[in-house]
């Protein structure tokens, strides 16, 4: 097996990542490996599931629209 390291973890990131360990029981180095593999794990959906899916979460927001503008914003406002 392969070895990596992670160098510059900022601090809040390691702490939310060790409380999550300590939450599903695994060690930090466990838990890495878990969220590393279902991140990169691909997940197929059928073409023709999709367009119901996308139909469910349209209705779900009624008639709510969002302009490219309020999502450039909401990206900037949520990041430091």
């Amino acid at each position: 097996m392969t070895t990596l390291t992670v160098r510059n973890i900022p601090d809040d990131l390691y702490e939310r990542l060790k409380a999550a360990a300590e939450n599903n029981r695994r060690s930090i180095n466990g838990e890495i490996l878990y969220r590393m593999e279902r991140s990169l794990r691909a997940e197929r959906v059928p073409t023709r599931e999709l367009l119901p899916r996308i139909q469910r979460l349209h209705a779900a927001f009624g008639d709510l629209e969002l302009t490219v503008g309020q999502l450039d914003r909401a990206k900037r406002e949520s990041r430091p």
